[in-house]
């Protein structure tokens, strides 16, 4: 069975040929060679957001396909969380090791991906769709975003990380500007707390609903049943408890960056 970028790649090859162009005349259209749009339909060279984002402009599509890439070549857990996501209108996300990729700067999501041995196509291509979903950011009706992130975030960091971790830590207040997005710190003096299990989003949705996505070394779990999403809001409301308010929680975040 194809996976979904190789289904894509044949939908790309589908609207070209619909539209009676060769590859060296659709080429021109989008800016690239014949040979290079052959060999990506081919199978021959990796499809790459901007080879996607260029077919969209030229044919006029709104993005679909762009959307399509970045869905289809992420994990169908990840595909199920992403929907949940554009849907919801408020998360509720809480990270012990991590900047979560809402708030990531573009240096700092490539280095969390440095230590998974991925192609250079690859790491582009699951970079481009985490940025992308920080559209919620500036969406219309606003999401609500509230962060509650452990102090050691914003101190992980090695010397040779030092520049990329200050451009991260001066971006997270720059976010907290927006008055939909709230980002709480816990600080090392609480010592150990619940939160230490492992991170989790709750995602209100239009209806009322609520699903969570709780991570872990292997696949998260995304669930809606009532009795979970229960026991992650209990765990939510404790952590949040031991968090900084958000002036401090904010001036936290700078004195890490000028320590940076």
């Amino acid at each position: 069975m194809k996976n979904g970028v190789e289904f894509l790649v044949g939908e790309l090859r589908a609207a070209r040929v619909a539209r009676g162009l060769s590859q060296d005349e659709f080429g021109k259209l989008i800016n690239y060679s014949g040979t290079h749009v052959g060999n990506v339909e081919g199978g021959q060279r990796p499809l790459k957001v901007d080879y996607v984002k260029a077919v969209d402009q030229a044919l006029q599509t709104g993005g679909i396909y762009q959307r399509l890439f970045e869905k289809m070549g992420a994990p169908i857990w990840l595909r199920e969380w992403i929907e949940d996501e554009q849907r919801a209108t408020s998360l509720r996300w809480y990270e012990p090791a991590w900047v979560p990729g809402i708030l990531q700067s573009e240096e700092y999501a490539r280095t969390t991906l440095a230590g998974e041995l991925l192609r250079p196509d690859d790491v582009d291509r699951l970079v481009g769709s985490r940025l992308s979903r920080q559209a919620l950011l500036h969406r219309d009706p606003p999401l609500l975003l509230t962060v509650v992130l452990d102090e050691a975030v914003l101190r992980r960091t090695a010397e040779h990380q030092r520049t990329m971790m200050t451009a991260q830590l001066e971006h997270l207040p720059a976010c907290a500007e927006l008055p939909h997005v709230q980002i709480h710190v816990v600080p090392s003096s609480v010592g150990l707390y619940g939160g230490l299990g492992g991170p989790f989003v709750i995602a209100g949705l239009p209806d009322g609903g609520r699903v969570a996505c709780a991570d872990g070394q292997l696949e998260p779990q995304i669930t809606d049943r009532p009795e979970d999403v229960a026991t992650l809001e209990h765990r939510w409301e404790r952590i949040r408890a031991e968090a900084l308010p958000r002036q401090e929680s904010l001036n936290r975040i700078k004195e890490a960056a000028s320590w940076t």
